[in-house]
């Protein structure tokens, strides 16, 4: 079973039941893998308009992805420094690029692993999740 688990500091407030992407086993590498991005994140927006009823964007690619991306050609030297840049002011990083991006915590249900590479709940614990957390709280992905 997969689990988005939401602490207050090291206090466990709620876990919740989710699914992942279509791809999920390993770390998301390029864009079209179906890969959840496993790392350190922070939610740099919250989307009332989602078609998956509300979403909590995710800063990814992050810093070690842009790093990965440089060295393996993924990614240009500009298209780096967008992403580092963005990641220090804590902001959207640069979103369409190789690596992949719009990643998010969205609702639409979490029956199976379905999403581009997203995390899904179901619609009524993403509008919970929505309702606790705020623009730039930390986010965790181990899978």
């Amino acid at each position: 079973m997969r689990t988005l688990k939401l602490f207050d500091n090291e206090r466990l407030v709620k876990t919740y039941k989710i699914a992942l992407g279509f791809a999920p086993e390993g770390d998301k590498q390029r864009e079209g893998d179906g890969k959840t991005p496993e790392g350190n994140f922070y939610i740099f927006t919250k989307n009332d308009k989602s078609k998956f009823y509300l979403s909590l964007g995710l800063s990814y690619p992050n810093v070690e992805d842009a790093v990965r991306g440089l060295r393996d050609d993924l990614i240009s030297q500009a298209e780096y420094h967008s992403i580092t840049k963005a990641i220090g002011e804590k902001k959207m990083p640069l979103q369409n690029t190789k690596l992949g991006g719009e990643i998010y915590i969205h609702g639409g249900g979490r029956a199976d692993d379905w999403t581009k590479g997203c995390v899904a709940l179901g619609d009524e614990e993403i509008k919970e999740l929505c309702d606790m957390v705020e623009v730039g709280t930390a986010v965790r992905i181990e899978i």
